[in-house]
């Protein structure tokens, strides 16, 4: 049995059937998906039916991502967001113009029912984009954070790489939990397209919505299986670019 961790989709399904193949992954598998399933490429709605049927199969947890949440937004409410349809939704409302009724009712309950979080028996914490509370999820004052945060990632990163767990000035953000798996910021931005290890902190992001791949890992032996970069998937599209 593995604990496989999915990266960012972006709509992008050709991408999630290539890492599902390439790692071989099996109904004894535990899928943890970091979220944002939705908004670059044109299938938003095509992963969101196929991760609701791979759930009743095999071992899932659903993390939710903030543009699940937009998405779920806009689906249940109506509510229209420029910023939003900028930044990937443009596709995704596009997506759903052939979607039937039927079908929207059954995707919003899948994104009302998104965790927020997962904590597995080995104190790793799975979580879409962070947490701002010294003292961890439990007390964090804005839940939203949970998949707006950047702060976490953003002070990974400008960790020195020397200080040990023990000085006084460490994050205490970084103490609490044995490994943080993320997504949320793409690892492309610091010209990387593999998963990146700050800390404990392992950031799944790369860069699927814009050039990179798709990302499947095993937690425990870090070995890890990725998509073509997404734009020779979907070569008339432009995703988030």
């Amino acid at each position: 049995m593995r604990t496989l961790v999915i990266g960012d989709i972006h709509g992008g399904l050709h991408a999630l059937h290539q890492i599902m193949e390439r790692a071989a992954v099996t109904k004894k598998d535990n899928l943890i998906f970091l979220g944002d399933y939705v908004d670059g490429w044109s299938q938003s709605p095509q992963v969101i039916d196929f991760l609701i049927k791979l759930n009743k199969t095999h071992n899932c947890v659903f993390i939710r991502g903030n543009h699940d949440e937009l998405l779920r937004t806009w689906l249940d409410e109506s509510k229209d967001n420029l910023l939003w349809y900028k930044h990937g939704g443009e596709a995704t409302v596009l997506a759903y113009a052939t979607v039937s009724a039927a079908t929207k009712l059954k995707h919003i309950e899948f994104l009302h029912a998104l965790a927020d979080y997962h904590l597995d028996d080995d104190n790793r914490l799975f979580i879409h984009a962070g947490f701002t509370n010294m003292n961890g999820i439990d007390f964090e004052y804005f839940p939203k954070l949970f998949y707006w945060d950047r702060t976490l990632w953003e002070t990974a990163l400008a960790l020195d790489k020397n200080m040990k767990i023990d000085d006084l000035l460490y994050p205490k953000r970084f103490t609490l939990y044995k490994e943080i798996y993320i997504g949320h910021t793409p690892v492309t931005r610091i010209g990387r397209t593999t998963p990146v290890q700050m800390a404990c902190v392992w950031n799944l992001d790369t860069g699927a919505a814009f050039k990179g791949p798709l990302t499947i890992m095993d937690v425990d032996t870090k070995e890890f299986w990725q998509s073509e970069p997404l734009p020779s998937l979907y070569a008339n599209e432009k995703g988030r670019n």
